[in-house]
């Protein structure tokens, strides 16, 4: 039988951009192994599978290389497409039961609110590597529950890093994210860009679950 697989541009209004997400909405628990060999050829940084359960719908997301435990942009594309397709009606507010726990999506004044997780950072020092892997001298270096933070002096410095991926792929964490202020003329606070290697997404194009430590980091700076 015919399985459908939505692909969806998360955090866009522009076809082809944004960080692209493939749904796949199922009717009942499909195999891991059938999920992982799916996720690795849709070749995106994450795929995420939905099925229906008694109070709420079951969600997992899976790198092309393994199962990951928090993803914004595949949360926001999947309760777009169970709303899109009619599955949920858009008055219904939407529960995800995940590795993260209960996850929530509304649909207001046409946009998609999500109620995730606070995951705030603590300063730390540098783990051995990350600089070598960044080429930067950071502000301040710090860790969530997730990933290492690196706050940079500028929003240019963000944007030029280059960074060693084999490095960051070693250290002890999820992945690494880099932020900067914005520049004053910018309608944004902050920019940021996330490191994810060792998951098999070298860089990310854009990262929701980052945005659980990013958020409120910004709201104490």
């Amino acid at each position: 039988m015919p399985v459908r697989i939505t692909q969806v541009d998360a955090f866009t209004k522009t076809p082809f951009r944004g960080n692209p997400a493939a749904i796949c909405v199922l009717d009942s628990a499909p195999d891991d192994q059938w999920m992982q060999n799916v996720a690795s050829e849709m070749n995106l940084s994450e795929s995420a599978f939905v099925w229906p359960q008694p109070n709420n719908w079951r969600l997992r997301w899976f790198t092309p290389h393994q199962e990951i435990g928090l993803c914004g942009h595949a949360t926001l594309a999947a309760a777009h497409v169970l709303w899109e397709t009619a599955t949920v009606p858009y008055k219904q507010q939407i529960a995800f039961d995940t590795q993260s726990g209960d996850l929530f999506c509304t649909w207001k004044n046409g946009r998609i609110e999500m109620d995730f997780p606070s995951k705030p950072a603590i300063t730390m020092g540098a783990p051995e590597g990350l600089l070598d892997a960044l080429q930067v001298a950071p502000q301040q270096v710090l860790k969530s529950e997730l990933d290492y933070l690196v706050v940079l002096a500028s929003e240019h410095e963000v944007l030029n890093v280059d960074p060693d991926t084999h490095i960051i792929e070693q250290l002890p964490t999820r992945g690494v994210v880099i932020t900067a202020r914005a520049f004053p003329e910018k309608p944004y606070d902050f920019v940021s860009r996330f490191f994810l290697p060792k998951f098999g997404v070298p860089e990310d194009p854009v990262t929701g679950s980052s945005h659980c430590t990013l958020a409120p980091f910004g709201a104490n700076a």
